[in-house]
This record gives structure tokens, sequence and C-alpha cells, in this order.
């Protein structure tokens, strides 16, 4: 997703129209690099997004609302003492760059207003969001400081300075004519570069498009630009330039099969492939917000902190479980040392102590006369060696019973971790969250303290309806498969699960009446889709009646058995499942 200056005017011309005279409402930070605005108009709110992630910054009006953490950020505490009450007075565009400047009005002692600055820098990896008053900093949500920049440092009470400006042309005043006299300067570049080199507000979209619409070569060279490809050159840079400026904006999002953006702009592009799907939209915000969602900008950061934490210990449990594997490999070769205790005890009386290495001797178990040879430790006595053998058995044949058991544990635990892997990915709320940090914490992975007393409301499944008018139930971790499975569903619903992978409990309910073949068909892709196998095909699918489904006492949430179950074959389909995603109730 990338938002270039091009992009950035017409979106800026947007948000002065609809957030000018605006009273800023509220303040939220839900994540670490996003910030929510709430704003008060005459007969209607708004609430401004302004992403700073280096993945998808961006800034536009967005309809809903997210979820906030317990406790505000420091930033977005800073931002609330300084802001909220104020009112927009001005938003702007820096210099034709991926910088916009938002100017808030308030009253101080006296009755005297000051004027406060949020400048919001949309660069990549270097966005950022900083408040500003009378061209000094008060707060920036990345501080930068000298051990990571030398020139432009963004810290508390120092003078706020825009990114060094780039000797650029800039096509609100100068002639397309001009920008082709510069790539002339540049022979040896390619004319996608030479664009990008010579304009500002360019981005890799916008200048495809210019090419593309000149009818040439993305590759080509400067150098080879003859009379006419230079009059195409500048008919393609001016209509393009009307587009972004003069003319009303059409925004269009690409994206290819999998739903990933491959390109945003305020006007129509036509150079990608026509196989790729276009979408258009009514405002550039509107545009923004579908980009930000399939982009998947937003992760609340303890759902990325237990992500990173089960991934942590899945690993660690499978790397146990391939010691344990080894050690019993190890232990169950305990008999013959066994073996050499008997023949060093039947033979000793041949030798002496402490002169042989090794002894080879007629082996007294062997029917066909075969020979064995015992390595022995000369600083030990025969009957040393002999002991030593028969501790070694023992410790090995003892060993071997807790292996089988911390193998079974370890099994266990992976298979536990993989099933809350599974939960985080189906999981986005707050509340979901925090029942999957609980249950972790109960289940003894994650050492910290557990809340006294809930503030959120119980996660609730996803919900379905089929065609036939069917409900289907989804948990979207273990605690609520528990809630769903024992509690919600009727003993005569069906209850399904992906065969031997870890997944949602899914119930499909009957009020009493047989299932058609096209909603356990539905309820079984559904399975499949919420299961680590959603990428696979030919995924079997277990169902049975939920009276068939057992707890086992004291095992761990979302765990359980189930007889009478029969198995569906289903490949999850992206395109099948997103329309049953689109039509959750």
């Amino acid at each position: 997703m990338s938002l270039d200056g091009f992009s950035t005017q017409p979106l800026v011309q947007e948000l002065r129209a609809a957030l000018t005279g605006g009273r800023i409402d509220k303040i939220t930070q839900p994540s670490k690099a996003s910030v929510f605005l709430s704003i008060r108009q005459p007969g209607r709110n708004h609430l401004l997004h302004i992403a700073a992630s280096p993945q998808a910054s961006a800034v536009f009006l967005a309809q809903r609302p997210p979820e906030n953490p317990a406790e505000p950020p420091l930033f977005c505490m800073v931002l609330r003492k300084q802001l909220e009450g104020s009112r927009i007075a001005d938003i702007r565009q820096h210099a034709l760059d991926r910088i916009i400047v938002f100017d808030f009005d308030s009253l101080a002692a006296g009755g005297k207003i000051v004027t406060k600055t949020l400048v919001v820098e949309l660069i990549g990896k270097h966005s950022n969001i900083i408040l500003v008053q009378d061209g000094r900093i008060i707060d920036a949500l990345r501080k930068v400081g000298s051990a990571n920049s030398r020139t432009r440092l963004i810290l508390p009470a120092r003078e706020y300075a825009p990114p060094p400006a780039q000797e650029k042309l800039d096509l609100r005043t100068t002639a397309p004519a001009a920008v082709i006299e510069r790539l002339i300067q540049e022979p040896a570049a390619t004319l996608f570069k030479g664009l990008l080199n010579s304009c500002l507000g360019f981005g890799p979209a916008s200048a495809r498009e210019v090419i593309f619409s000149a009818g040439l070569p993305e590759k080509m060279l400067c150098a080879d630009l003859d009379a006419k490809d230079k009059d195409a050159l500048i008919q393609a840079l001016a209509e393009v330039s009307a587009a972004c400026m003069e003319e009303e904006a059409a925004p269009c999002l690409i994206i290819d099969r999998n739903n990933k953006v491959l390109a945003t702009a305020p006007f129509p592009l036509h150079y990608l492939s026509p196989e790729h799907a276009t979408l258009s939209f009514p405002t550039i915000s509107a545009m923004l917000e579908k980009a930000t969602l399939l982009a998947g900008a937003y992760t609340p950061p303890e759902k990325d902190r237990l992500k990173k934490f089960v991934k942590t210990e899945l690993s660690r449990a499978e790397n146990k479980l391939d010691i344990l594997k080894e050690e019993l490999r190890q232990a169950e070769n305990a008999e013959d040392y066994k073996i050499r205790g008997d023949n060093l005890m039947t033979y000793a009386h041949l030798f002496q102590d402490h002169e042989d290495a090794s002894l080879t001797v007629d082996d007294i178990y062997s029917e066909t006369g075969g020979k064995i040879t015992l390595k022995l430790d000369q600083r030990l006595t025969l009957s040393q060696n002999m002991q030593a053998f028969y501790h070694k058995y023992d410790k090995l044949k003892r060993a071997q019973k807790l292996l089988d058991e911390q193998i079974a544990l370890c099994s266990e635990n992976i298979r536990y971790l993989a099933s809350v892997e599974t939960s985080l990915a189906a999981s986005s709320t707050l509340s979901e969250i925090e029942e999957i940090k609980e249950e972790l914490i109960e289940s003894g992975f994650l050492k910290e303290s557990t809340k006294k007393k809930r503030q959120d409301k119980p996660s609730a499944p996803f919900r379905f309806v089929t065609e036939d008018g069917k409900s289907i139930l989804v948990g979207k971790n273990n605690y609520q498969n528990d809630r769903l499975t024992f509690h919600t569903a009727a003993p005569d619903d069906i209850w399904l699960h992906a065969k031997d992978i870890p997944g949602s409990h899914v119930i499909l309910r009957l009020s009493g009446e047989e299932p058609s073949e096209e909603s356990l068909h539905h309820a079984a892709l559904l399975a499949a889709h919420f299961s680590k196998a959603q990428d696979s095909s030919n995924v079997p699918v277990d169902y049975t009646y939920r009276r068939y489904v057992k707890k086992p006492s004291g095992s761990r949430p979302g765990f359980v058995i189930f007889t009478h179950q029969k198995t569906l074959y289903v490949t999850p389909s992206a395109d099948e499942a997103a329309k049953l995603l689109q039509e959750e109730r």
C-alpha cells in the first residue's frame, strides 16, 4: 500500500472539507502506531484514523471505532491533555510531500487563542506523528535521538524541522516540458527511475501510470527518448497532474487474487494486468480504510506479544520432543548392557583385573555361537565393570518409563500450543485475546497474574446463517470452544472439528431437524477454514451429534473426546470462505 504526494493532495482537500472547524472530543491510541481522533461537527461526528505504521501509513476518516486498551499509552495521554476540546483550524500538505499538517486552536488562560500543530509524516519506515507549538516539539510518537540521526533530531523542546527539501520539480508550478528536460539530464536512468528522481509527489503507481499512458516501456532509458516519445510523456504528465489537482478524485484500489494490495491512487490506474481486481470508492478515505484492512495494518499489541510467546514455546517444545525421542532410542538399548554384564560375570574368572581394555568372548545368548566384545574401564576391576553394566541397565530401564511419560506430556503441550496458535489467528477483539492470555496463565505457560475481575464481557463466537436458515457457530479460542460445545449447543446439534488438526469447534444448530447436505458442507468448510489446515486440500472434518462429545475430567480447555463420528473431506476455498465470512451475522 503506497500513499504518494499526488494521492496526499486530494486527500487533504477531502479532510479539510469534512473536518475544518470540528471540535476534538476524544483521542485514543489502540496500538503503538495508530491514533484516533473523534471530531464533532454540527449534525455529524467523524473519526479520524492516523496510522504511522511503516507497513501501511495513512490518514483517513474511519467508519468504525477501534477497541482500546485499558491503559492509554503515554503519547495518547499527552495528546489528550494538549488537544482535547480544541478545534481544527486548518489542514494542509507540506510541499507536495507525504506530510499532512493539522492546526488546532484552543483557548488558553486569559482567553488567548493558542495554536498547536500535529504533523503527520507518512514516509514509510520513518513515519511519525509530532506535536508542535510555536515551532518547538512538545512530544512525538517516535523520538529520534543522536544515536539514530545526526541531522534531524525529534525530541521534546527541540525546534521542529521538516525533512530536507528535495531538488525536484513541482508539477503545480512547472510545465511538463521542464520535466522532460530534467529526464534528458539523466541519460543512463530508466524512465521509471527518472520520473521518481525528477518530480515531487511521484510514487511507483503514479510513475508507472504516466509511462503506461505515454505508451512507453518502463525500462526504456531516458537517453532513448525521441521527439514523439517526449510529446507523449508531456501529455501523460498533464493528464495525471490534472487527475490529482484539478478534477474530482476517482479513487481506486488494485488487488490480486489473494486480496493483496498492489496499488492505490486517487485516479483510475491502467498499467496493471486486467486480471487483477479494481475496486472503486466514493472517497479517498474509504479507499484507504479498505486498503488498511486488507493490509492487516492493525493488530492489537497484546496479540502480537502472545503470538511471539506461543511461537517460541511451541518451537521449544518441538526441540525438547526431538531430544526426548533420541534419549528414548538410547534407553531402548538397555538390554544390551544387561547382556554385557551377564557375559562378563560368566567369563570374569578367566581374566585378570586392570589388564585388558576390551574382551572378546562367546556370547552366552547367541544361538549361533557368535562373539561379543566387552569394552572395559581399566581403572575398575572386572567385578566393578560388571556392576557398571548392570547399573547402566537399571538406569536406562527407569529412564524408559520416565521418557515415555515426558514424551506424552510434551506431545500434549505441542498439540495444545498449536491450538492456541490457531485461536490467536482467529481472534481480533481485546476480550478474545484476554481470554487466550488467561488460558495460557492458568495452563502454566505464561507466568503472569490474572485480573481479579474482568472488565470486558466474554467474547462471542462467529455466527453464520446458511441458505436454508440454519445457524453455524464457530469458537475463536479454547475457552470459547468449551462454552460453545458444552453450554450453548443442544445435544442434537451437529459438532464438527478438523480431524487430528488444531482448530475451532463448530456447531451446526438443527432445532430438532435433519441437516441438509449443503448446510453440513458449509459447516465442514468453516471447520477446515478455522483450523491449521486452512490452506490445504481435502481436509478431513469429523462430525457427530453433540451428545457424543465428552470432556475428560481435568483436561485442558478445548480438549474433548467423541464417538459415533463420520468424516467429510472438504477443500477450503478462499472465495467461498470469504463469502461466508461476509455473511457473518
